[in-house]
C-alpha cells in the first residue's frame, strides 16, 4: 500500500494568503494557483486588478514545478534550442512552463503540492511563489 503526502485546502489557502500579501507589497495584483502533489488545481484566486492571461499560466507553473519537483525558473536555460531539455514547453499539452514563478511545495523531502504565480515579471512572479511556500516550511 502506498502512502500519499498532499496539501490539505486549509494549507493552500495560507499558501495563498501568504502569496496575496507580498503581491499587495509589491503592488501587482496576481494570480496565484495551489496544486497537490499530482499538479492538479486545489485552490487558486485571482486578485482584482490580475491579468486574465495570468488564470492558467499561474495553475501551468504550479503544475509544472510539482512535476518536476523544482522552480519552473530551471527549465529555462534548458529549453533554449541545442539544449537537453529544448521543447519541454510544448509537451503536456504546451502545460509546461520554462518561465519563473512555480515552487514546489516540500514536506519531509517529499513534494506535497506547488504553487504557481502569474501576473508580474519572472522575478516578481517568483518572489510572490517564494512567499507563499515560506509560509508553508
Amino acid at each position: 500500500m502506498l502512502t500519499i503526502k498532499r496539501l490539505e485546502i486549509e494549507e493552500a489557502h495560507m499558501l495563498i494568503a501568504a502569496a496575496r500579501t507580498k503581491a499587495r507589497e509589491i503592488g501587482i495584483p496576481m494570480c496565484i494557483a495551489v496544486t497537490d502533489e499530482s499538479g492538479n488545481l486545489i485552490a487558486f484566486e485571482r486578485m482584482d486588478g490580475a491579468k486574465i492571461t495570468s488564470i492558467n499560466l499561474a495553475i501551468d507553473k504550479s503544475f509544472t514545478a510539482t512535476g518536476i519537483q523544482k522552480g519552473t525558473n530551471a527549465l529555462g536555460a534548458a529549453n533554449q534550442p541545442g539544449m537537453p531539455a529544448h521543447g519541454i514547453s510544448s509537451t503536456l499539452g504546451g502545460r509546461m512552463v520554462t518561465v519563473a514563478g512555480g515552487l514546489p511545495v516540500f514536506s519531509d523531502g517529499q513534494v506535497v503540492g506547488g504553487v504557481g504565480v502569474s501576473s508580474g515579471s519572472p522575478a516578481q512572479d517568483h518572489e510572490v511563489a517564494e512567499a507563499g511556500v515560506a509560509a508553508f516550511c
